[in-house]
């Protein structure tokens, strides 16, 4: 994709062609150059640029996603980016890998085989350090990762895997599973050297740190459905099925979302002054009496009536009458 320009660097850029210190031919010999890419006949990319290009949308969602759970697990700020999508063997995906790193091996059922997600260290350590109350600053001086920092990190790994469902949902269902974590490259072989992968590379930025998220894929664990990978697939997809699914995952979290709820005890009409002089003990009158029903209210709207009084020394209500809602949120009579 061409870079796009912002009228600024457009403004200097025609500056420099007009004062002499830009020449326009040299510019347009190193854009021809530019446009010159090696390909290695040996190794063929597997996937097409309409492939690639779900995919970068696949992953696009998955970092909207990654952002708001981590976001909300670290209570920090986090920002997560698709830097690349490249295609390349697996011997040179672990070449590029320092050492130590945080190596999560997973498998994604349906799929057979196993996948990577790997974190940089700078990333890992302000994870660890913002889960145990600090700014989320990285170590100046990478070292091994101890045996209580691994499982903490383990639990990392699970909350980046716990967004892959969603992210994949209009392609296919998947269902991770972490099997094991590794800090050095060299002890993780899950495909031969020589195989192709599929690397997608994500900028991110958490707390006062920023460093990169690898997510390792063979090509012979997606090749069963290489050919969904493509736009009409993502958009069109079985639309009644998805929407389906997404009302009952729209039910589930409604669900356990918690509301408040009140329970009215009555009201009373007292001056300014009485309520300026209220003391603990004192006694306001109400214009209920204990046998009489009271509101109960979710939000700001009357659901329940129902009854006060105690249960096992506690103060309680007890549910007598579930009212009947109209569309505007007011009761509706009966008659």
């Amino acid at each position: 994709m061409a870079e796009v320009l912002d009228q600024n660097e457009i403004d200097s850029l025609l500056s420099a062609l007009s004062s002499g210190e830009v020449d326009a031919e040299e510019m347009k010999k190193e854009e021809a150059e530019q446009a010159i890419k090696d390909y290695d006949f040996r190794r063929p990319d597997k996937l097409s640029k309409e492939q690639m290009r779900t995919l970068q949308m696949i992953h696009e969602n998955l970092v909207r996603l990654l952002t708001t759970t981590l976001s909300t697990k670290l209570r920090s700020m986090v920002d997560f980016e698709v830097a690349s999508i490249e295609q390349l063997s697996y011997d040179e995906f672990i070449r590029s890998l320092p050492e130590p790193t945080i190596i999560g091996v997973a498998e994604l059922e349906p799929f057979s085989g196993q996948f990577i997600y790997e974190i940089s260290p700078d990333i890992g350590f302000a994870v660890i350090d913002r889960l145990f109350g600090g700014m989320g600053r990285p170590l100046e001086d990478i070292r091994s990762f101890t045996d209580i920092e691994k499982v903490v990190l383990k639990k990392v790994l699970k909350w980046f895997l716990s967004t892959l469902p969603e992210a994949w949902e209009n392609i296919i269902r998947v269902t991770p599973k972490l099997r094991e974590i590794e800090s050095n490259p060299q002890f993780t072989q899950i495909v031969p050297s020589n195989d192709m992968t599929i690397i997608i590379t994500l900028s991110a930025k958490i707390a006062n740190s920023e460093g990169l998220v690898n997510i390792c894929i063979p090509y012979i664990m997606l090749e069963p459905i290489v050919p969904r990978l493509n736009a009409q697939q993502w958009f069109s997809s079985t639309r009644e099925e998805q929407t389906a699914q997404h009302i009952e995952n729209l039910k589930k979290r409604v669900q356990k979302a918690e509301v408040d709820v009140l329970a009215e005890l009555g009201e009373a009409d007292i001056t300014v002054t009485d309520l300026l002089y209220l003391q603990p003990g004192d006694v306001i009158k109400t214009d209920k009496r204990t046998e009489d029903m009271i509101d109960i209210r979710i939000g700001e709207r009357i659901k329940y009536q129902g009854l006060a009084g105690t249960s096992r020394k506690h103060l309680a209500v007890k549910i007598a009458e579930v009212m009947d809602m109209g569309e505007d949120g007011e009761i509706e009579d009966d008659e």
